[in-house]
């Protein structure tokens, strides 16, 4: 089937919620399309210093971010994916949901980058919603992650990321290319106590050609 997708490069802004959902709710308004890819940890920005700013930026599912996600998703006939902090009973992940008019689905990252494991439990399933595999920025350095994906049936991966090394871009054309998928990676853009992220997002299609970066 054919869809239209894109993705919202966006800058957050640390630890403030209501300004980053809000940025990427009037952005959204304006674009017709069937998906949309927001970045990793769009919700709250990304270097964080201690468990205690987590605490208190992340939230459960449903709640703020994604009500008002799901929101826009009915109102817009679209899927938004997009990376969030959750908070679930005791524990914290770095999350991707996939939010349509009808449903939320969870996917918990993985394979967790540096600091992260400081503050968040890893995941442990990769989940295909409606043929759309969902994985998060540092899941792409493991080419089991794609594969898996695929195996349950994903034409397409939906990749929010926060990238700061240069690999990302280019691994991801192999990743579609040796698993016939295609492939959106929103990344973020702008500095972040001392971090750099990179931007370069992309849509790549299921035979490795660069359609968009």
């Amino acid at each position: 089937r054919k869809m239209r997708v894109g993705f919202f490069q966006m800058e957050p802004e640390l630890l403030n919620v209501e300004a980053n959902v809000e940025k990427a709710l009037k952005a959204l308004q304006r674009v017709k399309t069937d998906m949309i890819v927001l970045p990793e940890l769009f919700n709250t920005g990304y270097a964080f210093k201690t468990r205690k700013e987590v605490e208190e930026c992340a939230e459960p599912i449903p709640g703020y971010t994604t009500e008002n996600l799901t929101e826009l998703a009915r109102d817009k006939d679209m899927t938004i994916v997009a990376g969030i902090c959750e908070r679930r009973n005791d524990a914290l992940y770095n999350s991707a949901v996939y939010i349509t008019g009808k449903y939320t689905g969870v996917y918990r990252k993985v394979h967790l980058f540096l600091d992260e494991k400081k503050f968040f439990t890893p995941g442990n399933e990769f989940l295909v919603f409606d043929s759309i595999g969902v994985m998060i920025c540092f899941d792409y350095f493991f080419p089991e992650a794609v594969r898996t994906l695929m195996l349950k049936g994903a034409k397409l991966i939906a990749h929010p990321s926060n990238l700061i090394l240069p690999y990302c871009p280019d691994a991801m054309v192999v990743r579609s290319l040796e698993n016939r998928v295609f492939s959106v990676t929103c990344n973020r853009i702008g500095e972040e106590r001392g971090l750099t992220f990179i931007g370069k997002s992309q849509i790549v299609d299921s035979k490795g050609n660069l359609l968009y970066r």
